[in-house]
């Protein structure tokens, strides 16, 4: 079975029915602001955030930045 992309995926906003477009969005965290391309709702721009960004990447950002 072929693993599907989160970016290949067509992601589907709850509020507004809206598909989800890949944009680049700022993300803040402590005193550090990222700008990062994630999947937003058009109409709301409510962002998506996927199970593997949120328990790889932006964890080790996060323990990274707690560390400092």
């Amino acid at each position: 079975m072929k693993e599907e992309n989160e970016k290949d995926v067509p992601w589907i906003c709850d509020k507004c029915k809206e598909k989800l477009v890949l944009k680049k969005v700022k993300v803040s965290y402590l005193a550090g602001n990222f700008e990062v391309e994630l999947m937003k709702c058009p109409r709301c721009n409510h962002v998506f955030i996927g199970e593997d960004l949120a328990l790889g990447k932006m964890l080790e950002v996060e323990k990274g930045l707690e560390d400092k």
